[in-house]
């Protein structure tokens, strides 16, 4: 990136002025160096997006940022009720994809003996890979029941616990869902994929804790070095997916319809208060409670592989937290509290200590930011900070990001290759597609470190502890 067009504020806080047609600045959290690595696509995407009407505040990137459709991936930005969009392309494709983390109540010494059998029974167990479908049919009405209910709906149906729920963002169940703003189509195509992993970058890691930076938070949340957790990547799958084709589509028009002038069609949006802007909303929360539901059903799976070896395994849920979604939210703006559509593309909730969302159990100490690695490379938890809310409307960095693009990781390694390398340093990976593993190598990746760093220093977030992987199952 060229960063002579920025301003910096601080070492890890940057702004691209204002100019016409941008309503708003943008704001960049990154260190140089992270923000070197970033392509100018970023600058054009965030400067976009800063022009579209109703927004408050700034366009924000966060540490992880590269390019997207329509929005950065890493982007964050809010809009008036009232006189604002939404964006199909600020959500992204992959609706609510986002990580669940749980702990298993063991230590490394438990899992080591028996880590290959542990890594051969959670791949026959998961579904996993393009196309992946499960056990799991749903008819239509069946399937409009769970759109509504999300991960409530699979507790009913015994794919998990009651107490689970207090531990999923909105309590795993969005409200406002419309299943009948959802195409039949994104609902045939989800028809078999409830309980799948998927493909690209999801997965499922079984993870020990290895450095622990914040004790008192991290006793709040449970975790303590030598522990054993287990963390869940996914999404809304073909649903998620369907919904987000068929509303950019549907958005273009309404472009034009409602007189917005958009730089990039890929930006295409509609205001939050016609017809199409409410209609996208319905299908997107529906799409919500299908990655929280999908994710509960991959809890359930992975509680009966661990059950089979280690019996006393318990797989509390720690938290669930999404990185795909446009949420009405309330927050200060000017000292006076707004109703706002947060839009969070590739970036994650992070509220701060006392927010009444939280769980009782974490309201002192703030929420559990869940930042997923890549095979290979660490992944964290850290903590929701007060700072936050005015930097960033509570929001934080999701993961890596991509260095490189999925075609160019083909060019410099090989699935098998990968996969003997990190067998190698302990790390056990399986996967149906050598080709999806040399697409996801760790070197097609920023630092996750250097990412994380960036957010703790810049304000957005806290570290609470580093985890590394033992068990990798890829899509």
């Amino acid at each position: 990136m060229d960063i002579s067009r920025l301003v910096q504020k601080s070492e890890f806080e940057w702004w691209l002025e204002a100019t016409p047609p941008m309503r708003v600045p943008g704001i960049l959290y990154a260190s140089e160096a992270l923000l070197r690595e970033m392509d100018n696509k970023v600058l054009e995407q965030i400067a976009n997006v800063a022009g579209l009407p109703g927004i408050v505040q700034a366009a924000y990137a966060m540490p992880d940022a590269h390019w997207g459709y329509g929005f950065p991936i890493g982007g964050v930005a809010a809009f008036r009720e009232e006189d604002g969009v939404v964006s199909a392309g600020g959500v992204g494709f992959d609706i609510s994809c986002g990580v669940r983390t749980l702990h298993t109540g063991l230590t490394v010494a438990d899992v080591e003996p028996i880590k290959e059998s542990l890594a051969q029974g959670l791949f026959r167990h998961v579904p996993a890979g393009v196309g992946s479908v499960g056990k799991i049919h749903l008819e239509p009405a069946e399937l409009d029941e769970m759109l509504q209910g999300g991960a409530a709906w699979a507790v009913a149906k015994g794919y998990g616990r009651p107490e689970d729920l207090e531990y999923i963002e909105e309590h795993g169940r969005m409200e406002g869902a419309q299943p009948e703003r959802v195409s039949e189509q994104a609902k045939r195509r989800q028809a078999d994929e409830m309980g799948t992993l998927g493909s690209g970058n999801h997965y499922l890691e079984v993870q020990q804790v290895t450095e622990v930076y914040d004790p008192a938070v991290a006793q709040v949340f449970g975790v303590a070095v030598g522990d054993v957790l287990v963390s869940i990547h996914s999404g809304s799958r073909g649903l998620g997916h369907q919904v987000a084709t068929d509303y950019s589509k549907r958005m273009i028009e309404a472009a034009h319809k409602y007189g917005l002038e958009l730089r990039d069609l890929e930006l295409a949006c509609a205001p939050i208060q016609s017809e199409e802007g409410q209609a996208y909303l319905g299908a997107m929360r529906a799409a919500i409670n299908c990655a929280l539901a999908n994710r509960q059903i991959l809890t359930h799976l992975a509680r009966e592989a661990f059950a089979y070896l280690l019996p006393q395994a318990d797989l509390r849920l720690i938290y669930d937290v999404s990185h795909n979604t446009a949420k009405l939210e309330t927050h200060l703006i000017h000292g006076k509290p707004e109703r706002l559509y947060v839009h969070r593309k590739g970036a994650t909730r992070a509220l701060g200590p006392g927010h009444p969302a939280l769980p009782e159990a974490y309201r002192a100490v703030g929420q559990p930011v869940l930042i997923g690695g890549t095979m290979g490379t660490a992944s964290y938890i850290l903590v929701g900070t007060q700072e936050g809310e005015a930097r960033s409307l509570s929001s934080s960095c999701h993961g890596a990001g991509r260095a490189l693009s999925r075609h160019q990781a083909l060019k410099q390694w090989h699935g098998k290759e990968v996969v003997r390398e990190l067998a190698q340093r302990g790390i056990i990976v399986r996967s149906p597609s050598p080709r999806g593993v040399a697409e996801e190598a760790p070197g097609a990746y920023k630092d996750v470190s250097a990412v994380v760093d960036a957010a703790h220093a810049a304000g957005l977030s806290r570290k609470v502890a580093r985890l590394e992987p033992l068990i990798c199952i890829k899509g």
